[in-house]
């Protein structure tokens, strides 16, 4: 199969899609440019700061929803089910379920003065779902820190190049926010200065790699991690959070424009098969595959992004067309880019090793996976070491971008839940909030977090059931018809539920009883507010047929 042909295929339909669908949504959605958002309406030069220009908005949302998941998803998907379901799911997950999701809970958030999708919930659902949900989320997204940071700092170890010029990108962000914001320098210019100091740091790092040499190098990097993720998430967003994000899209924008035109240079063939199995040891094509490609489709995290911190950004409801769906179907041809990467640009069956997909991935290294895949793809362009080292560069940019943001959203949620609703006076101050979450953070990433993050792909994709569940619920109460985001629900809970039963008779089967338990809570949460949505449900659909509609 030629793979010009099915990027082409993959980029038409999104945009297709995007101009037709995202119209529809606008419509449900009764989108009007004329209504204050909250970054106007609540401008608190913190939290509340309204984006200079859209495109801003979108490089912060983009980088802080697109980590590693939509690469390294897919990369272990077609390795056990083939590439021809994994690109159907990414097509038709992407349009029909993650983008009404990210589209959905942006809005739903701006109308709700930017409020997290566990505060909404009470509104919508009841004050023990929105206790149990924000539980729910805030264990989910301390396990995402721990993890991230983990991944991290494993990976400056592994390829100490990496180091100088992601660190710089930090101080570089700060100077582009004292240009924009402090000096009303122009967007433009400013963004043309930092990249291209940006990209002497690259060659600078590439010169000189930077190793811990004394203690135990993992456990230090994972200490400078948390604390830099601490100093971001009590900045305000435009001093770091948003022009780190947004200088950060265009290293990922730049990876996805050489793909492609790596793709188009090379012009490999498909060599991974369509179809491998249904069966894996972990399960079957329905409903593992969809788990494992996870963001590559569909996240849940990307709703706590939205209403996190997006919403909180945005200045006019026109946008979130653009930011919302547009920033998911991008996100979804990142995915088929990593798609392309491993099955044409990796070989399924090579005496060669080094460039064998099956082999690479029995050594478990998936960013490296991905990243020589994608340095074959650009050896018409660049070097394939150079191509390779720009791809881990891409890779932990967005993972350092889903940090920082992860932990700033975990700490709204310990404000509004333990601070608010539990009435614990010191968790409203932002500071001491965000420290708790470092420390609960901390104690995982110096563990072994490894432990638990098997369950994380079906809970994160057990948020975004809950979240579709949520705004179908809030849009019938509207009097509108939710048909097309109540599906993607449905969809969603048989998929995750299913998963969490398989996963979780594998561990008693094991006798993993950490992860059997935690697979059963999760089952049982999901249970609860499932039931609390369908009353809600049909409370409204009765009240509909009342009135004849």
């Amino acid at each position: 199969m030629d793979s010009i042909l099915i990027a082409g295929i993959g980029l038409i339909i999104f945009i297709l899609f995007y101009i037709f669908y995202g119209r529809y949504f606008e419509n449900l959605w009764e989108i009007d440019e004329r209504k204050i958002t909250p970054a106007l309406m609540k401008k608190d030069g913190v939290d509340y700061v309204p984006a200079k220009h859209w495109l801003i908005l979108f490089g912060h949302h983009f980088s802080s929803i697109a980590g590693a998941g939509p690469i390294l998803g897919p990369v272990i998907a077609i390795s056990i089910f083939g590439w021809g379901p994994a690109f159907l799911w990414i097509l038709l997950g992407s349009i029909f379920i993650g983008g009404v999701h990210d589209f959905s809970s942006l809005i739903l958030s701006v109308r709700n003065e930017g409020q997290t999708v566990g505060d909404i919930t009470k509104k919508v659902l009841g004050e023990k779902s929105k206790i149990l949900f924000s539980l729910f989320l805030w264990f989910s997204l301390i396990l995402v820190v721990s993890v991230f940071a983990g991944v991290t700092a494993k990976t400056f170890i592994e390829e100490p190049k990496i180091v100088i010029p992601t660190f710089f990108l930090i101080f570089d962000a700060i100077l582009f926010g004292f240009l924009v914001y402090k000096k009303n320098f122009s967007i433009f210019y400013s963004t043309i200065l930092c990249l291209f100091l940006l990209f002497l740091f690259f060659l600078l790092g590439k010169e000189i790699p930077l190793i811990i040499k004394f203690g135990n190098p993992l456990k230090i990097w994972i200490l400078i991690l948390l604390i830099y993720s601490f100093v971001a998430s009590t900045l305000p967003v435009n001093i770091l959070l948003q022009p780190r994000d947004y200088l950060s899209s265009f290293i990922l924008f730049s990876g996805i424009l050489f793909g492609y035109l790596g793709i188009i240079t090379s012009h490999p063939k498909i060599k991974v098969p369509f179809y491998i199995s249904f069966y894996s040891p972990n399960g079957t094509l329905w409903p593992i595959m969809f788990v494992t490609i996870a963001c590559g489709a569909i996240s849940g995290f990307h709703s706590l992004v939205s209403s996190g911190t997006t919403s909180k950004q945005i200045i006019n409801e026109k946008d979130v067309k653009k930011i919302g769906y547009g920033g998911m179907l991008t996100e979804g041809f990142l995915s088929i880019l990593a798609l392309l990467c491993v099955s044409a640009g990796l070989f399924w069956s090579s005496p060669f090793s080094e460039l064998n997909y099956p082999d690479l991935m029995k050594k478990g290294d998936l960013i490296g996976t991905f990243a020589t895949g994608y340095g074959q793809i650009l050896k018409k362009i660049f070097d394939p070491k150079i191509g390779k080292l720009f791809a881990i560069i891409m890779i932990n940019s967005f993972v350092l971008t889903t940090l920082d943001t992860a932990t700033r959203i975990t700490r709204y949620i310990t404000e509004e839940l333990f601070g608010q609703t539990f009435k614990i006076k010191f968790l409203k101050n932002r500071y001491t909030a965000t420290l708790l979450v470092i420390i609960f953070s901390g104690y995982l990433a110096f563990g072994s977090w490894q432990k638990i993050w098997p369950v994380f792909g079906a809970s994160n994709q057990l948020v975004a059931a809950i979240v579709l569940l949520l705004c179908s619920c809030y849009i019938l109460i509207k009097k509108k018809n939710s048909i097309s985001i109540l599906i993607p629900a449905i969809i969603m809970f048989l998929t995750t539920i299913t998963a969490l039963i398989i996963g979780m008779l594998n561990f008693y089967k094991n006798k993993n009883f950490l992860l059997g338990n935690i697979s059963l809570i999760l089952i049982v949460l999901s249970i609860f507010v499932l039931n609390e949505g369908v009353k809600i449900l049909s409370i409204q659909i009765k009240e509909r047929r009342k009135d004849g509609v």
